[in-house]
């Protein structure tokens, strides 16, 4: 029984295709299906007949906004495949796909080579620690060049890129590859198709085998196995190769690197077939780890409730206590002691929700299944509502399409009905076994925008549609704001709204208005306060409030005061003496978190500060918890009135691809933008300008962009953090 699990686990591949917008990501996905024999048509993504961009505002706008989820079998093995969105506004649906991931594929533009988003989701993919292929696309395209693609690779993203195969052609005379493990060459038709094998092209013999020999010195290098045998025979065969790179992707110490042209169905073969040799199958990767249910889920009713309002980003609930909630759920997590589950199907059940979509057939919940097997009807722990649900169906999920499932086992990734309650973010476990696993992180929303009814009998329904869209979108934020009534929008930027508010007026047939989209603003510590001496006494009849405290203020970092933000906020005590008891201090740092909500400034949220409880002193009748966190929010709201404050606004790296006689005119208005220009080149014929700019002076940019350069222009942009707004920029 065992080694019939172990044998079916090791056929499982669950991986992304990750890419920067328009590098040719879908394309890929569509060529797999093709390939794989799971479609028989070959879908454009300029056609609108893709099977992952399903969405018909994705078929509008020719790009990928919502992960979808699709499975194909190859040469024996199941290959369960997210195609992630590449737009940096939709970053949050590659974050919540990665945290599910056991590998990826990168794609990489022949011609621009790493572009920023591309460098977004590999910092991302690092994080969660998941081994990487890279797929080198489009060596069709006029000034393709696979040699400077995995230059930029490795200068931007350091890692160490071995290349296991040699272009056959130049451009448009792309016809195939010389596959450097087995020294054959691949070639294909005008139409793709399956390739043909034939030897190496005498022409290319002599730079295949130096390249070969590259490949064998990089490799012996890194790994030791590889190294014994390199030195023994001068050179290495076919599988001690094969092995070295399966060990090397896996433990992340390298990167294949393979190349193609998606569109022409050239090189997806040989892509497949590294998928399968060198990223890992679910019993490959670590078990996973998490906090057991009876400590984290079943006893801790306080915990278990913001658990579940961070889900769902409740409109009660704003963004940074929801952000700082997130914080201190990771660390409690990580400080606790862990129960590990193995990719095993007879163990106790346990798995990730990471997506929830509405759809004709029902609430959908995609779930990454870690440990045991669920069955149809089955009843399970749902750890953010801390309740039982049931089971109603499993899919097998194509895209928009399903296929039903009688049971999912470890490694599979499924789509099922029936949860009521559960939500991105949500484990759900059997109930006998209750587990709380780590959540995808969620980013704190940048952009908001005023929405109303245009009717006022539609109030209601936009209320509703509004809940249900941050159900579904995490990184969607809902809130009224306090001073003016309105109902904000956020989300992660101007199109991440657009799509939003669209999909309202699609899905319900709401006619909205919407306002001017407006940035999040944040405030910070300059220069901050010593001493400063609050209580806090309260006497109206019966038990009084007394509380005593001394706070110290300062910047995060002090070597950047002033300057660019450091997110985050930390509390420590140095009190000695037991002067404030322990239960006291962290209802101080509750209070101090409270007061984080609003800056002394602009009411806006205060961010990179360090407090520090030097002294305070208690009563012995009416101190309390509740006083000493009363006591934290409103003394360090006085403190802060104290510091020297400064504002902050989101900026972005902006970069812009023009033709060359449009370069004065673009840089000219970069700086009317307040846009500071980091570097500029000539790449493919055309200019290229990077710059940061602060995210509130690009509204409206695209459209700016098209009309000075004829609509020859376009522009990608992704976060780079925070920085110093002038006062005029500054009002709520």
């Amino acid at each position: 029984m065992r080694n019939h699990l172990d044998r079916h686990l090791s056929a499982v591949r669950n991986l992304g295709i990750l890419a920067h917008v328009d590098a040719g990501k879908t394309t890929v996905t569509e060529r797999i299906l093709y390939a794989t024999g799971t479609t028989h048509k070959r879908g454009e993504v300029h056609d609108g007949t893709t099977v992952t961009d399903f969405d018909p505002q994705e078929r509008d706008r020719g790009i990928t906004i919502f992960a979808a989820a699709v499975s194909c079998d190859w040469d024996g093995h199941r290959i369960n495949l997210i195609d992630t969105p590449g737009h940096v506004d939709f970053a949050d649906e590659v974050e919540r796909s990665l945290r599910v991931l056991d590998g990826a594929v990168a794609v990489f533009d022949a011609v621009a080579g790493v572009e920023p988003q591309s460098e977004s989701v590999w910092r991302q993919a690092d994080r969660h620690g998941v081994p990487r292929i890279a797929f080198v696309n489009k060596l069709d395209r006029v000034g393709a060049d696979l040699d400077a693609a995995v230059a930029s690779i490795r200068d931007r993203l350091h890692p160490v890129p071995l290349v296991v195969q040699l272009p056959i052609g130049t451009e448009d005379g792309f016809t195939g590859v010389v596959d450097l493990l087995r020294m054959r060459a691949l070639t294909w038709g005008d139409g793709g198709g399956t390739a043909v094998e034939d030897a190496v092209p005498e022409d290319l013999r002599e730079e295949a085998l130096r390249r070969r020999r590259l490949l064998e010195e990089a490799v012996a290098e890194r790994h030791p196995g590889a190294l014994e045998e390199f030195c023994d025979r001068e050179t290495l065969s076919a599988e001690t190769l094969s092995g070295a790179l399966r060990e090397l992707t896996r433990t992340g110490d390298a990167v294949v690197v393979l190349c193609g042209s998606a569109y022409r169905n050239r090189g997806i073969e040989p892509l497949l077939d590294a998928v399968v040799a060198y990223l890992p199958s679910p019993s490959d990767v670590p078990p996973v780890c998490g906090m057991p249910g009876g400590a984290a889920g079943m006893r801790n009713t306080k915990d278990g409730v913001r658990d579940a309002a961070d889900g769902m980003h409740s409109t009660v609930h704003g963004m940074h206590e929801a952000a700082d909630r997130r914080r201190e759920r990771a660390d409690r997590m990580q400080d606790a002691v862990g129960e590990q589950r193995p990719a095993d199907p007879a163990a106790p059940f346990a798995a990730l929700a990471f997506k929830v979509a509405a759809t004709p057939t029902g609430r959908l919940t995609y779930l990454r299944v870690y440990s045991g097997t669920i069955e149809k009807g089955d009843a399970v722990w749902e750890s953010g509502a801390r309740r039982i649900e049931r089971i109603g169906r499993i899919l097998r999920v194509q895209a928009d399409r399903h296929a039903q499932l009688e049971r999912a086992v470890a490694g599979d990734i499924v789509a099922v009905i029936g949860l009521k309650s559960a939500r991105a973010g949500s484990t759900l476990s059997a109930p006998g076994a209750p587990l709380v696993l780590e959540p995808p992180g969620v980013a704190d929303p940048v952009v908001s925008v005023a929405v109303e009814a245009r009717a006022s009998t539609d109030a209601d329904r936009l209320v509703s549609a509004l809940a249900r869209l941050a159900e579904e979108d995490p990184s969607l934020v809902v809130r009224t704001d306090p001073e003016t009534g309105q109902t904000l929008l956020s989300g992660m930027g101007e199109l991440h709204l657009e799509v939003a508010v669209e999909k309202i007026r699609r899905s319900l047939g709401l006619e909205v208005n919407v306002g001017r989209p407006r940035v999040s603003y944040r405030e910070t510590v300059a220069r901050g306060v010593s001493g400063l001496v609050f209580r806090h006494v309260k006497q109206d009849g019966g038990a009084g409030q007394f509380a005593h405290i001394v706070l110290d203020v300062e910047p995060l970092d002090a070597e950047t005061a002033g300057g660019v933000a450091e997110t985050g906020f930390t509390f420590r005590s140095t009190v000695v003496g037991g002067r404030v008891p322990q239960e006291y201090v962290r209802a101080v740092e509750a209070g101090c978190r409270d007061a984080l909500a609003e800056g002394p400034v602009g009411g806006h949220p205060v961010t990179g500060l360090r407090v520090t409880l030097t002294d305070g002193a208690t009563h012995v009748k009416d101190s309390s918890e509740m006083a000493f966190r009363t006591a934290g929010r409103l003394g360090l709201r006085e403190a802060l009135r104290g510091c020297a404050m400064v504002v902050l606004e989101p900026v972005v790296e902006v970069t812009v691809t023009v033709p060359e006689d449009a370069v004065g005119g673009v840089l000219g208005d970069l700086a009317a933008r307040r846009g500071r220009v980091g570097d500029s080149a000539v790449r493919g014929g055309s200019a290229v300008v990077t710059a940061t700019v602060p995210l509130a002076e690009l509204f409206g940019y695209a459209t700016r962009l098209r009309s000075r350069t004829q609509g020859r222009g376009t522009f990608s942009a992704r976060p780079t953090g925070y920085a110093p707004a002038p006062a005029v920029a500054t009002t709520r």
